[in-house]
């Protein structure tokens, strides 16, 4: 089967490896479609995501729908041809933080596609992938796989929004209008927020965030005072930029909150934390998700969550080397998706 590897920074590898068979309790499933993810384009560029740094050839990808291909001995709900997501988070279920309910912060998590393990954690941009039946989930009636590849980032834009709280109504800021920030605005959209503000530096992202609900966009340096007066009730930073960061803490109001989503630099990041303390500002943060992929999925299926625009780019896999620079343009792309195509008969 073909696998896209990254084998250092700059070394990306389309390459022929061994089938894998299902054990006890796994399912085998034909990947469709892929979703480059910024973890995917770090690996790719540099090498490593933040302090995480490759230690042997990856499989990249964790955004990943398809097929089940075929099912290991004691799983029967999930019959071969099943359309299916996949949840890239491996928990511990035993630690603190899984006890507490927290399995997105488990201290021993596994994650498709990461190098923060070694030996790493094999990533689902492969013809076939094998993983636990329970991290498979049957797509809801009539929800295009296309679609359903949104579901991953849209369930971490979808846990920051459930770390914001009720936001029916409220003035919201959201920093970064990438794939996430504008999953983000849908999932805001979604649960009833009232007017949301997006900026970003380049003008493209900001088209897909008003065709996904932003009711204002600003580019960034487009004027002095452009978020002048704003005074958000809420902000996600989504961007993962110390000056997105920023924008947060002086865009919104006295005694608003600011959701950490996007990973910022490695190391030590200066903050406002004046401006935090005089203000009485609320900062959480938000990682990953758990539950919601179920949740995302159904809004997905019944248009609660309109996130097709987000989707600009779908590349056929033997053009992988055409697609990571594609995804890395922000003026050409949001999110991109890497097309297996249909499986070969099994």
């Amino acid at each position: 089967m073909r696998a896209v590897v990254a084998h250092g920074a700059g070394d990306l590898r389309l390459e022929e490896r061994p089938v894998p068979v299902p054990g006890p309790g796994e399912v085998a499933v034909d990947i469709r479609y892929g979703g480059i993810c910024g973890s995917d384009l770090h690996y790719w560029r540099h090498g490593a995501v933040g302090e995480f740094r490759l230690r042997e050839p990856l499989v990249l990808g964790h955004e990943i729908v398809g097929r089940v291909r075929e099912t290991g001995p004691g799983v029967q709900a999930l019959p071969p041809g099943t359309q299916v997501a996949v949840h890239p988070l491996a928990s511990c279920g035993t630690c603190r933080q899984c006890r507490a309910g927290r399995r997105n912060t488990c201290l021993d998590a596994g994650y498709l596609g990461s190098a923060a393990r070694n030996p790493h954690v094999q990533g689902g941009f492969a013809d076939v992938l094998v993983v636990p039946a329970e991290r498979v989930l049957p797509l809801p009636e009539g929800l295009d796989p296309r679609l359903a590849a949104l579901a991953e980032p849209a369930s971490v834009a979808w846990h920051a929004v459930r770390q914001a709280g009720d936001v029916r109504g409220k003035r919201v800021l959201v920093t970064g209008a990438g794939p996430i920030g504008c999953l983000v605005v849908a999932a805001l959209r979604a649960a009833g927020a009232g007017e949301i503000t997006v900026t970003d530096v380049h003008e493209a992202p900001l088209t897909v965030a008003k065709a996904v609900g932003a009711t204002s966009v600003v580019r960034v340096g487009s004027g002095p005072d452009e978020l002048d007066g704003l005074a958000a009730e809420i902000a996600v930073e989504s961007s993962g930029s110390p000056a997105g960061l920023r924008t947060c803490v002086y865009g919104v109001d006295r005694g608003g909150l600011v959701v950490g989503l996007g990973l910022l630099p490695p190391g030590d990041t200066p903050v406002a934390a004046n401006a935090v303390i005089t203000r009485e500002l609320r900062l959480v943060g938000s990682f990953r998700f758990d539950t919601e992929l179920g949740e995302v999925l159904g809004a997905l299926a019944d248009g609660r969550l309109a996130a097709d625009p987000v989707v600009t780019s779908v590349v056929p896999v033997p053009r992988v080397d055409e697609a990571f620079p594609l995804a890395a343009d922000p003026a050409r792309s949001c999110k991109v998706l890497l097309d297996f195509g249909e499986p070969a008969a099994s």
